[in-house]
C-alpha cells in the first residue's frame, strides 16, 4: 500500500513542489493549505486537498483526522506552513512578532502535538520540520525576529526526535536557501512595510545590494522538494537536510570551523 505524507503550507513555493515530489514518487498526499485549492494539481486519486489553519488548533485536529480517515494514516507529516519578515528589530512590534512566531514556530508545535499520538498508536511515522538557511547561520541582519522563530524549530527538533525515538517517530529538519522564485518574499512586503526606519535606510540598501551579488546559486523548489522526501523516506535518524548550493555553504561553514573563522566569513559574504 502507498505510504501517506500529511504537507502543510501547499499552494504554493516549496509545499507545491513538495507535494508534487511525492504525488510523483507514489505516495498519497493529503495537501493542506489555509484557503483550499485543487487547481495547482493534477487530478489524481492519490492526492486530497483539506483546509488547514496551523494557528487554529480545532482546524489542525480535525484535519489530521479527515485525512486519516481518508488514507487510512498518516506516515509522515512535513511543517512546510511558514511567513517571512525583514524588519529592525527595535521598530518590529509585538503584534508583528506574535504573527511571525505564531506560524513559524507555535504552528509547528500544534501540529507535532496532535500527530503524535497517532505516530505512536500505528507504531511510527516521520516528522519533517522546514526552517531555513537562516538557522544555519544567524548572521544575516534585518531578519532577526525571522531567524529566531526558525532557531526554536531547530532546538526544538533536535531534543523532540530524542524523546520519539523509542516510538519508532523520527524528528527531522530540512533547510532550504534564498529561492526569489517563491512568493515568500512577496508574501512579506506588505507585513515589512515601515520596519525599516530611516535611520537605517542606508544600511539596509547596501545589505540588499550585496544579497543581490548572491555568493552561491540560488535555492530550488525542486531541491528542497527532493530533500524534504529523502527525509521522510530513507529511514535513517539523520537530523539535517540542507537544501540548496548556499545551505550547503552554509553548513560547511558553520560545522567543521571555528567560531572565529565562520563568523568573519559569513560577514564577509552577507554583511555590508
Amino acid at each position: 500500500m502507498s505510504k501517506t505524507v500529511l504537507i502543510t503550507g501547499t499552494s504554493s513555493g516549496y509545499g507545491l513542489a513538495i507535494a508534487q515530489h511525492f504525488l510523483t514518487q507514489g505516495w498519497n498526499v493529503a495537501a493542506t493549505m489555509r484557503k483550499p485549492s485543487a487547481t495547482a494539481f493534477a487530478k489524481s486519486d492519490r492526492l486530497k486537498v483539506f483546509p488547514l489553519d496551523v494557528t487554529d488548533t480545532a482546524s489542525i485536529d480535525e484535519t489530521i483526522a479527515q485525512a486519516k480517515d481518508h488514507f487510512g494514516g498518516i506516515d509522515a507529516l512535513i511543517n512546510n506552513a511558514g511567513i517571512g519578515l525583514a524588519s529592525a528589530f527595535e521598530a518590529t512590534p509585538d503584534e508583528t512578532i506574535r504573527e511571525l512566531f505564531d506560524t513559524n514556530t507555535f504552528g509547528v508545535f500544534a501540529t507535532c502535538r496532535a500527530i503524535i499520538p497517532l505516530m505512536r498508536k500505528q507504531g511510527g511515522g516521520t516528522i519533517v520540520n522546514v526552517t531555513s538557511s537562516a538557522a544555519i547561520a544567524p548572521t544575516y541582519p534585518l531578519v532577526s525576529v525571522y531567524v529566531a522563530s526558525k532557531c526554536a524549530i531547530e532546538g526544538f527538533t533536535e531534543s523532540v526526535a530524542n524523546e520519539l525515538l523509542p516510538f519508532n517517530i523520527r524528528a527531522k529538519l530540512v533547510e532550504p536557501g534564498l529561492a526569489p522564485t517563491t512568493r515568500f518574499g512577496a508574501n512579506a512586503a506588505t507585513r515589512m512595510d515601515g520596519l525599516i526606519p530611516h535611520d537605517y535606510q542606508d544600511y539596509a540598501q547596501r545589505y540588499f545590494q550585496k544579497m543581490a551579488h548572491y555568493p552561491t546559486d540560488y535555492c530550488k523548489e525542486t531541491e528542497v522538494a527532493a530533500a524534504a522526501f529523502e527525509a521522510a523516506s530513507d529511514g535513517s535518524n539523520r537530523l539535517r537536510y540542507p537544501a540548496g548550493a548556499d545551505s550547503e555553504l552554509l553548513a560547511s561553514l558553520r560545522w567543521p570551523t571555528s567560531e572565529e573563522a565562520y563568523l568573519t566569513r559569513m560577514r564577509e559574504l552577507f554583511v555590508p
